[in-house]
């Protein structure tokens, strides 16, 4: 277990230069693993009371939450999961294992093991969701509300906007190119992607990008970085990770450098909400978003409030996608006034 010990202690020194109270303030994080629905889930906890489960993005792991986690675990069970695939996580073969209903049905039964029952039902529970598992968010909340209390989306495109987006909206086909390289619909000149997970292409990975900038800000240190090259050396886990778009079809039907004519299938939000009980959330939502996120872009901000009739959002203008690592403060008291029914504001939702 040196990859989770090395995460996990590493929580405890990853401020060296800061005050000693400073440090000694820093939460332990508990690692465990539950079996649910066929597969061995790890997952990373802190703090005790009701359930609060953070579900990470592409091509992350639950460390994204870390900060939102310490916050929560003062007075929660914070619990940051690695979704299948991912890391130390089961990571099953083939695309069929990674189908929405499957990924919803993960979320259903990981949750009512860990959050436990009350009175014979499943507790409820306030679902914190960043990209590929904000996707798997909007599902579950179709799904399953009766088991939600809250939602939280940061910077997660809405199922049903986005297909809107990719058929209408040039600038998000053209964004959203890197879905056609992912699921190895290559133009002339395109590569498709490393999946050899090797040490070396982590170190590459860890050296540029999301990661790089949050360690030349300072946010992180090299303890941070190596959390990341641990994480992105586990064998398996980028093809697992790319099974996500494979397996749902997520792509736009044609862009200006791929024809329809070559694409065989694209996102259908019909397809991944079939069987949901509504498609109309009604549980209190809110969409925390940077704004200068370059591959979701904010168009799918318009028309939220038709899905989502109880929606707060809070816009971060000089944020991308990554907003819960560059302002990871201000988005942990964002998710802890709004869990805390602390009047978090509703005029910023975006018409």
């Amino acid at each position: 277990m040196r990859y989770a010990a090395l995460m996990l202690g590493g929580l405890m020194t990853m401020h060296l230069p800061i005050a000693a109270q400073a440090q000694a303030a820093r939460p332990v994080f508990e690692d465990n693993y539950a079996d649910v629905n066929g597969v061995r889930l790890h997952y990373a906890s802190v703090g005790k009371g009701p359930l609060v489960l953070f579900l990470h993005g592409y091509p992350s792991f639950w460390y994204q939450w870390k900060d939102q986690m310490a916050e929560m675990g003062r007075d929660h069970l914070a619990v940051g999961l690695d979704m299948r695939g991912y890391t130390l996580s089961s990571k099953p073969e083939g695309l069929e294992p990674y189908k929405m209903k499957t990924l919803v049905e993960d979320v259903r039964q990981f949750a009512e093991k860990v959050g436990g029952q009350d009175g014979g039902q499943p507790r409820k529970f306030v679902l914190v969701a960043h990209d590929w598992g904000a996707n798997v968010a909007w599902a579950f909340a179709m799904y399953h509300p009766e088991v939600l209390e809250k939602l939280v989306i940061v910077n997660g495109a809405h199922p049903f906007i986005s297909e809107r987006e990719l058929r209408e909206n040039p600038a998000q086909r053209h964004a959203s190119n890197y879905f056609f390289v992912f699921n190895g619909y290559l133009a002339p000149g395109e590569q498709p992607v490393d999946e050899s997970n090797s040490r070396e292409s982590a170190v590459r990975r860890a050296n540029s990008g999301f990661v790089d900038a949050e360690v030349k800000s300072g946010r992180y240190t090299e303890q941070d970085r190596q959390a990341w090259i641990e994480a992105w050396s586990q064998k398996g886990s980028t093809t697992a990770g790319l099974n996500y778009y494979r397996a749902n079809n997520r792509n736009a039907p044609f862009n200006d450098r791929h024809p329809a004519s070559t694409i065989p299938r694209s996102w259908s939000a019909k397809e991944v909400t079939d069987g949901a009980q509504s498609t109309i959330i009604k549980v209190p939502t809110l969409v925390i978003w940077g704004m200068k996120d370059a591959a979701i872009l904010s168009g799918h901000l318009s028309g939220l409030d038709k899905w989502v009739p109880n929606l707060s959002v809070k816009l971060y203008p000089d944020d991308d996608h990554w907003v819960m690592l560059a302002k990871h403060k201000a988005v942990a008291q964002d998710i802890r006034r709004f869990i805390d029914d602390k009047d978090f504001p509703k005029e910023s939702v975006y018409r």
